[in-house]
C-alpha cells in the first residue's frame, strides 16, 4: 500500500470518529468508490450496530443500518417480519418504473419463480458447464499479452463470467457485450460516468431507454422458444414455467436483470477482487503457489473479503426489537453483508486476508433464508477454474497500480485494475 493510500485510510478512520454517531450514513457512493467505508462500519458494530441512518439520496431517506453478522442472520432469516418486497436496494422504486423480480419477493411466490430457473445450477449442470469453462478460461489467459500493462476487468474478469451468462441464456454469442452493459446500467447511479448525463432525470431516462432495449432483445428470444420445445436455458425455463410463463413485459424485465446482474457482476468483481487480495497479501499467494489444494478455500476467503453485494433491503411488516431498538413497521433495514464478513466477534482476524482461515465458508456474501444467492456453487466454480488456470500458466500477475472501484454502496466492485504479466526471464 503507498503512501497515499495510508494517509486516505488515516484520514477516513479519524473522519469516522470525530462524526456526530447520528450522522453516520454508510449508504455513501463516495464511501465506496475511495475503499474508505470500513472505519464507519467498525465504530457503528461498537457503538450503535443498529444504527438509524439518514441517506440524502432521491427516494431512500430514513433506514437502518444493521452491522453485526449475528443481527444481520436475524434479519436475513425471519421472512415473516422482514419482507423483500418492494425491492431489495434502499431506494424506493419509481411509480412508473417497477421491475418486479423474484428476490424482491416473498413466499409462495418467490418460491415457485426460483425454482422455475433453479436447474440450470443444478450439480448435474454446473458438472456439464465446467469443461466448457475451463476451455474458455484457458483461451481468455492464452490471448493476454506478456509483458504489456492491460485492464484486467475488461479482459478477463468481464469477459469469463459474460460467455457463462451468455452460456446460460443460450443468448446471441456475438452479442454477448451486451449482457454486461444491461448489468452496469441496472446498477450504476447517475454520476457513475456510464451515462450520456450526470444529471440525475436525464441519466434515469437513459437508464429506462436501454433497459426496454434489453427487454424488447429477450422479447424476441423469448417468442422463438415459447414455440419450441423446452430447453435448459433460462429463457425457455422463464418461457415455459408454469409461474412464470405468463409475466408481463415489466416482471420479464425485473427477473432479467435480476439474473443478468447476480450472474454477471458478482462473480466479476470476486475475480478481480482475487487478483488484488493476492497483490495485497503476497504472503497468502505465497501459500497458494506452493499448494493448488488451497484454491477451494482462497476461493471461500476472496468472496468473503470482496462481499461483492455489500447490502440487501428488507422492509419491517410489524415492530420488531433488535439490538435494544425498535425498527418499526414499514421501516428500511440494510443488512450490511460487508460490515458482518468484519464482525470481530464472529470472523477471527477479519480484517486479514487469509486463505487458511478455519471455517473458511462462513460469510455473508451469498445472504441465507430463502433468499440465499441461486448462483453460489456457479460463482465459486469460476473462480476455482480461473485460478486453476491461472496457477499452470503464470508464475506472477503483478497488479501496477490502484484499481479503480464502481462509485455504488450496493454492488461494491471494480472498473478498472491494471496488472503486468511478467515476461519470463
Amino acid at each position: 500500500m503507498d503512501d497515499g493510500a495510508i494517509d486516505l485510510k488515516r484520514a477516513a478512520r479519524d473522519a469516522a470518529y470525530a462524526m456526530p454517531l447520528a450522522d453516520i450514513d454508510p449508504a455513501s457512493a463516495e464511501l465506496f468508490r475511495t475503499d474508505t467505508m470500513w472505519p464507519y462500519f467498525e465504530r457503528l458494530r461498537k457503538e450503535d450496530p443498529v444504527h438509524w441512518s439518514f441517506s440524502p439520496e432521491k427516494d431512500v431517506g430514513g433506514y437502518w443500518s444493521v452491522t453485526k453478522y449475528n443481527d444481520i442472520m436475524a434479519v436475513d432469516t425471519d421472512h415473516l417480519r422482514f419482507s423483500s418486497e418492494p425491492t431489495i436496494v434502499l431506494p424506493d422504486p419509481a411509480e412508473d418504473f417497477t421491475l418486479p423480480m423474484f428476490i424482491a419477493m416473498d413466499q409462495p411466490k418467490h418460491d415457485v419463480q426460483r425454482k422455475t430457473v433453479s436447474p440450470v445450477v443444478s450439480p448435474a449442470s454446473l458438472m456439464r458447464m465446467e469443461p466448457i469453462i475451463r476451455e474458455r478460461a484457458g483461451a481468455i489467459l492464452d490471448s493476454l499479452p506478456i509483458g504489456e500493462p492491460f485492464d484486467w476487468v475488461d479482459k478477463v474478469s468481464i469477459e469469463l463470467t459474460t460467455m457463462t451468462l451468455a452460456t446460460l441464456f443460450d443468448f446471441p454469442w456475438e452479442d454477448r457485450r451486451k449482457l454486461t452493459r444491461w448489468s452496469d446500467v441496472a446498477t450504476a447511479a447517475p454520476d457513475s460516468g456510464i451515462f450520456e448525463s450526470t444529471d440525475p432525470d436525464l441519466a434515469e431516462q437513459q437508464r429506462r431507454q436501454e433497459l426496454f432495449e434489453c427487454v424488447d432483445y429477450f422479447m424476441r428470444l423469448w417468442n422463438e422458444r415459447v414455440n419450441a420445445p423446452p430447453q435448459p436455458d433460462l429463457i425457455s425455463m422463464l418461457a415455459h414455467g408454469e409461474s412464470t410463463r405468463n409475466m408481463d413485459r415489466m416482471e420479464y424485465l425485473g427477473n432479467l436483470i435480476l439474473l443478468i446482474v447476480g450472474g454477471n457482476d458478482t462473480t466479476r468483481n470476486s475475480i478481480t477482487g482475487s487478483i488484488l487480495a493476492l497483490s495485497q497479501n503476497p504472503d497468502q499467494e505465497k501459500l497458494l503457489r506452493a499448494d493448488h489444494s488451497l484454491i477451494p478455500a482462497m476461493v471461500s476467503e476472496t468472496i468473503r473479503w470482496q462481499t461483492p453485494l455489500a447490502y440487501m433491503r428488507r422492509t419491517a411488516l410489524v415492530d420488531v426489537e433488535l439490538g435494544g431498538k425498535t425498527i418499526k413497521a414499514g421501516d428500511k433495514v440494510a443488512m450490511w453483508y460487508v460490515s458482518g464478513n468484519r464482525d470481530e466477534e464472529v470472523i477471527e482476524r477479519p480484517n486479514d486476508y487469509w486463505i487458511q482461515r478455519p471455517r473458511v465458508r462462513q460469510h455473508l456474501s451469498f445472504g441465507f433464508g430463502i433468499h440465499r444467492c441461486v448462483g453460489n456453487r456457479l460463482a465459486e466454480l469460476q473462480l476455482k477454474i480461473i485460478w486453476e488456470e491461472i496457477l499452470a500458466r503464470f508464475p506472477k500477475i503483478d497488479v501496477m497500480g490502484p484499481p479503480r472501484r464502481v462509485p455504488s454502496p450496493f454492488v461494491k466492485g471494480y472498473e478498472y485494475l491494471p496488472v503486468i504479466i511478467p515476461t519470463r526471464s
